[in-house]
C-alpha cells in the first residue's frame, strides 16, 4: 500500500470511526484515559489566556480523569470535556476534532495511534471550488462545457 492511500478521505473516515469507537469503548467501561492531540485544532471555550495557550506544546497530552472524564462527551466529530489550566486552574470547555487526536493512552500504554491529519471540511470544499474556477478560467474549457 502506498502512503498516498493513507491520505484519502476514505481512510480519514475509517480512522475517525476507529477513534470514535475506541473512545466509546473507554466510556462504556468507565476507563479513564489520556489523549495526545494537535493543539492547533483544539477549541477552548472560553478562550484560554494568551500566556497559557502559548505555553501548550504543539502536541499536548490531556488526561481524562476525575472531573474531566465525568464531564466528557462525544459525537461523530468531536470529543469535548472540561479542564482547568495554569496555576489558577482556569476552567474551559475543550473541544477536539477526533482526527486531531494523535494517540490514546491507558496508563502508560498507547492503545491507538492516528497517522492521518485533520482536514476541515471548509478547506476541502474551497479546494473543489478553486479547482472548478481554475477549470472555467480557461476559455477553451468554458467552450467545451457550453457545448454540452
Amino acid at each position: 500500500m502506498s502512503i498516498e492511500n493513507l491520505a484519502t478521505k476514505e481512510f480519514r473516515e475509517l480512522m475517525q470511526n476507529h477513534i470514535l469507537q475506541t473512545i466509546e469503548y473507554m466510556f462504556d467501561n468507565n476507563e479513564e484515559f489520556g489523549i495526545a492531540c494537535e493543539i492547533e485544532h483544539v477549541k477552548f471555550t472560553p478562550e484560554l489566556p494568551t500566556e497559557i495557550k502559548e505555553s501548550l506544546p504543539e502536541i499536548t497530552l490531556f488526561m481524562l480523569a476525575n472531573y474531566s472524564f465525568e464531564s466528557a462527551s462525544l459525537d461523530n466529530e468531536y470529543l469535548s470535556f472540561e479542564a482547568g489550566f495554569g496555576n489558577e486552574n482556569f476552567g474551559a470547555l475543550v473541544q477536539i476534532p477526533l482526527l486531531g487526536i494523535k494517540q490514546l493512552f491507558v496508563g502508560e500504554y498507547p492503545i491507538l495511534m492516528n497517522i492521518t491529519s485533520y482536514v476541515e471540511e471548509e478547506e476541502e470544499e474551497l479546494t473543489e471550488v478553486d479547482s472548478m474556477s481554475a477549470l472555467l478560467n480557461n476559455p477553451e474549457n468554458a467552450k467545451l462545457l457550453k457545448k454540452r
